[in-house]
């Protein structure tokens, strides 16, 4: 560094005054060809800490400790002390050299509970402001766990007897339904047409496929009928099964075909983790086939449907171009080209995205969506992959305009990705306060006075038969501020209340989960605007 930057030093030119803003928020004076990082850090910090320094990043470029600076900037220092350093300053302190490393002559046979070889780990900060803020951010993140959250609302459960595999209860079965059901209906705008295919097959269609050789082991196998048969841990095959069904025609294309099958893969047990990983899933599985001058359209048609579905849940998100791994299949003419298509996609679909270079598939490059929850994490779900093997392995055709037969593209795409770690995530987004349309806790019907029981009943059905999960707190036991305070922290969305007055006029006293009274509402106008709320998935509170 200091032999390239040293051709660049200043020199010859009038000294001027600068200032240099610091790491820490100060802003220091200096001159142009005559104050250098080093002169900084001693005025700054005491001379011990600057001789830890090897560098320094000025405007956030690397620069060299003795080069003047030239202009006005930004100042970071980098030390020599990090955790690393001082845990192994602290072990050779303890155990002076020389260290040596040797085979024991010595055979030791104790059960495995007794053994004393253990790994301690750590989390090490530069700053005790910057602990504060971890720790602040690790009790919020243990709030969020969606493995509370579920059991607080009694969403789901796992059980040791079907592990990695979730048992999702009533208002679990709920979110997962309504999120499919939203996916649906955007495949009916979009084109798409949902298939329903096999969960078990032979082996003979994972090796043909070649998920055999390179996957086998993450698959659960069952023998029978002297055959060896696979779950399925992902759709593509059979998809491909269903093109080359019968001959295509290149005004059929573009084919989008949709499935919801459960999936299986065999995870290891020690990487299973609530519904971030699981051995049963269902994704939000697409498969589109289509002529090669579609694709540049067809791609942009996924990144369109993943911002449409990513602004319903409020997530901010960034693009990743993922290039070729080494080693990969297929020519490197076509890899060239596949992503140059992608690239074009991208800047035509106008989001912020950043190559990730050596990170596509080995058939095929492809877009990762990375996106942004409530308290900044970052979660990869949606994916645009393109394939070039498969349609390759099962000899895909269509006739095209010209009589003659072309290969397909294939593009591997979802967007939730599954639905089991997409409720992990927006449980966790949330903190469990979901949204009106999506909430597996919209209405509490809480009667104050016997008589006003059989109203709260009839509340409750009508909300019911307009397709609302509404429920009624007949608890004699407890009183009305006991009631509203345990529909508050079962987070339903609305609670309305209903006495005398609102039994006889039609009505109800209706407050948010929050607390805000809105007051006494017919009861048709407040069905009415709930329901507006929940088919345009709105997420502000109900206040007409």
């Amino acid at each position: 560094l200091r032999e390239r930057q040293g051709q660049q030093r200043t020199s010859g030119t009038t000294k001027q005054a600068f200032s240099v803003r610091l790491a820490d928020g100060r802003t220091v004076n200096g001159t142009t060809g005559v104050t250098t990082p080093s002169i900084i850090a001693q005025n700054a910090w005491l001379a011990s800490q600057t001789l830890c320094a090897l560098v320094c990043r000025v405007n956030g470029e690397l620069w060299e400790l003795l080069r003047p600076l030239e202009a006005d900037c930004e100042l970071q220092l980098i030390f020599l002390f990090s955790a690393t350093h001082s845990f192994s300053v602290t072990f050779c302190l303890v155990c002076p050299p020389p260290l040596s490393v040797q085979v024991s002559p010595v055979t030791l046979t104790n059960p495995v509970g007794t053994s004393g070889v253990m790994r301690v780990m750590g989390v090490a900060f530069p700053r005790e402001k910057e602990r504060e803020e971890w720790e602040r951010e690790q009790e919020e993140t243990r709030k969020r766990d969606h493995r509370r959250i579920g059991k607080d609302q009694e969403l789901f459960f796992f059980n040791d007897v079907s592990p990695g595999s979730c048992f999702f209860l009533p208002k679990g079965a709920h979110i997962y339904n309504t999120l499919a059901d939203f996916i649906r209906t955007e495949y009916r705008r979009r084109g798409f047409h949902e298939v329903v295919t096999p969960t078990l097959y032979s082996t003979a269609l994972w090796e043909r496929s070649g998920h055999w050789e390179h996957y086998s082991e993450n698959m659960f196998t069952v023998t029978g009928d002297t055959h060896t048969y696979a779950l399925k841990p992902m759709n593509c095959p059979a998809h491909c099964l269903m093109f080359e069904q019968r001959v295509r025609s290149w005004r059929e294309l573009p084919l989008r075909w949709a499935d919801f099958g459960a999936l299986h893969r065999n995870e290891l047990s020690g990487a299973l983790g609530g519904l971030t990983r699981v051995r049963r899933f269902c994704q939000d599985d697409a498969h589109i086939f289509c002529t090669p001058e579609q694709l540049e359209e067809e791609i942009i048609a996924c990144l369109d449907f993943v911002r449409s579905v990513y602004r319903v849940f409020g997530f901010s998100f960034h693009c990743l171009l993922s290039t070729r791994p080494t080693p990969c299949l297929g020519e490197p003419a076509l890899w060239d080209h596949a992503e140059q298509q992608l690239e074009r996609s991208l800047q035509q679909f106008g989001e912020r995205w950043q190559f990730n270079p050596g990170d596509g598939a080995f058939y095929g490059p492809k877009i990762d969506i990375q996106i942004k929850d409530a308290i900044g994490r970052q979660h990869q779900c949606a994916t645009i992959q393109l394939d070039f093997q498969l349609p390759i392995r099962f000899d895909l055709q269509y006739v095209g305009g010209d009589g003659e037969t072309h290969r397909p593209v294939m593009v591997h795409r979802a967007v939730l990705g599954s639905l089991e770690r997409m409720i992990a995530i927006l449980a966790e987004n949330f903190s469990g306060k979901w949204p009106l349309w999506l909430s597996p806790a919209q209405v509490m019907i809480i009667p104050v006075g016997g008589g006003s029981e059989s109203y709260a009943q009839q509340v409750v059905r009508q909300f019911r038969e307009a397709g609302f999960m509404a429920d009624a707190d007949d608890d004699h036991g407890a009183t009305l501020n006991k009631k509203i305070r345990s529909a508050q922290l079962a987070q339903y969305n609305y609670i309305f209340v209903v006495g005398e007055k609102e039994c006889v006029s039609g009505t109800v006293s209706v407050r948010t989960r929050g607390g805000k009274q809105l007051g006494r509402r017919p009861t048709e106008k407040v069905l009415a605007s709930l329901t507006h709320l929940r088919d345009n998935e709105a997420y502000i509170q109900y206040a007409g």
